[in-house]
């Protein structure tokens, strides 16, 4: 039985991050349809994912690589195709699971990764986008590679023939204050300018950085993608 109850919550909560989203491109003097919502579905059933797609919305993010493939499996063949991203840790032996199945990956930190991603990526589905995770602040248990390797290892990945570069991607420490957090934010956006105009990637156009509590600086610093999951699903419920 279809709970309308929970629906309407969904498509409520979704369209206040819409008009947050919107609210501070306008703050910022860019387009309202500058920056691109990526609902983060991690721990959410496919069930809800359906619910949040009937309202519009087509990409979403996984964590959990097998999770996600089992959403993926659950939701093919819908009346609107979803996007769906990896932006949770990847290890060699999930690589397969990446490259078969999902439409981006946010997470490639090493040249091993993103060889085996292009190897694995089926000849009969797109190039598989990939984002560059930078670790931007420096955290010291934080994934992500420096940003002073950010160049090299972008022009080697650019070259392999299953992939498509896209961007860069960051998850910095939360900082207080919406200046401090534009700031960090800011480094990001100063190093993806670095590496479009380094290397001229004609789809190097996504800057995947700010999430529920940071979002508004990550637009104004010039995010072009924001990540949400806890004010569209609510909070999440880990226990196994």
């Amino acid at each position: 039985m279809k709970n309308t109850d929970t629906d309407t919550q969904l498509r409520d909560k979704l369209r206040v991050v819409q008009a947050r989203i919107a609210a501070a491109c306008v703050a910022s003097g860019r387009s309202v349809d500058a920056v691109q919502l990526l609902a983060v579905s991690k721990t959410f059933s496919a069930d809800d994912v359906r619910q949040v797609a009937a309202c519009g919305q087509r990409d979403f993010g996984e964590n959990y690589i097998q999770e996600g493939v089992d959403k993926i499996t659950a939701l093919q063949g819908g009346a609107h195709p979803l996007v769906w991203h990896c932006i949770g840790p990847m290890q060699s032996n999930k690589t397969k699971l990446v490259a078969e199945h999902f439409d981006w990956a946010h997470t490639v930190d090493r040249l091993k990764i993103a060889q085996r991603l292009s190897d694995q990526r089926p000849a009969h589905l797109a190039p598989l986008n990939v984002c560059l995770q930078v670790n931007i602040d420096g955290g010291e248990t934080k994934s992500g590679i420096a940003p002073a390797d950010v160049l090299a290892l972008a022009a080697e990945i650019a070259n392999l023939p299953r992939l498509a570069l896209r961007g860069l991607m960051t998850i910095p420490d939360p900082v207080d204050g919406f200046d401090a957090q534009v700031t960090v934010h800011a480094k990001a956006r100063a190093l993806f300018d670095d590496v479009k105009a380094t290397l001229n990637l004609p789809q190097f156009d996504t800057l995947s950085m700010g999430m529920t509590g940071d979002l508004e600086a990550a637009v104004q610093a010039g995010s072009t993608m924001v990540r949400v999951g806890t004010a569209i699903f609510g909070g999440r419920n880990y226990a196994a």
